[in-house]
């Protein structure tokens, strides 16, 4: 198995809202912001090569959207999700499987590009299977009030038009040495794959752990639909992850893209951070 990490670009989101109910004086001191109270952000993905299957989770925004939409979100780097997977040697049409955590633009706009004429939409993985849980893919479709700007019907429907489209129905292992439980804080069936590298556990936390930054337990974005589910959430992962010695691989942390986790007497806390490379050295010693 090869894992690799793919840069898909940064955003922009207010401060306030990825902290919640934190005060600025103590969120600032450990993720930074511009003028505008603005935190930067990675859409990073993850590939994993294993035997024939080409696996990718997660695949940033796309480029579909117009200037409107966009310029709430301040799209930055020179990172693209084709230039990242280019690469390591692959293709959008090399990718088996698409995994999708959850249907926020920011996590799945990648899914679905225009076709060549621009008159329509088609699958940016036209050969690969779309996996995304039930319950998800559900509540996307008929958006609550508070998510529905983040669930856009041109990411989603157009997967389950294709005939691609697989729901995962609980947690399970989905193919070999990917396994995947289901979290609802941030939103309902959020799926958070487990990788088997080597005989380590690493775990993708998209929008369960958006950063290191949010592991103390009250770090909870205001995005998040249930923020007492998502401490549950927390719970239940740490005490898989320090009985088990995971490494968190992080989506949106612009500055660190692993960590281990330690328990100390005041709580869950970042043992050590590291990058994905580092990470795989240290794993093949």
């Amino acid at each position: 198995m090869k894992i690799y990490p793919i840069e898909t670009g940064n955003l922009k989101l207010d401060g306030g809202a990825m902290f919640g109910i934190i005060p600025k004086t103590l969120w600032e001191k450990v993720y930074p912001c511009d003028e505008k109270n603005l935190c930067n952000w990675s859409m990073r993905c993850l590939l994993v090569v294993d035997g024939d299957r080409k696996i990718l989770i997660d695949n940033g925004i796309g480029d579909k959207q117009d200037e409107k939409f966009l310029r709430h979100y301040y799209l930055n780097g020179d990172d693209t999700l084709e230039k990242s997977l280019a690469k390591y040697g692959f293709s959008t049409d090399d990718i088996t499987d698409m995994i999708l955590t959850h249907l926020h633009f920011d996590h799945c706009g990648g899914s679905i590009k225009y076709d060549k004429d621009k008159t329509d939409y088609e699958l940016a993985f036209k050969n690969a299977t779309y996996w995304i849980s039930k319950k998800q893919f559900n509540w996307a479709i008929q958006p609550n009030r508070r998510e529905s700007a983040s669930f856009l019907k041109e990411n989603i429907l157009p997967i389950e038009e294709s005939g691609n489209l697989k729901l995962i129905k609980k947690d399970c292992e989905i193919l070999p040495n990917i396994s995947v439980k289901l979290f609802d804080g941030h939103t309902e069936g959020q799926v958070i794959p487990h990788i088997n590298y080597h005989g380590r556990t690493i775990v993708f936390m998209a929008d369960l752990l958006p950063s290191t930054a949010h592991i103390p337990m009250p770090w909870i974005m205001a995005y998040d639909t249930q923020p007492l589910v998502t401490l549950k959430d927390k719970e239940r992962f740490y005490k898989d992850a320090l009985k088990n010695d995971y490494t968190l691989f992080f989506e949106h942390d612009l500055y660190n893209e692993c960590c281990t986790l330690h328990e100390t007497e005041k709580g869950v806390k970042v043992k050590e951070t590291f990058t994905l490379e580092e990470f795989k050295q240290k794993v093949v010693e």
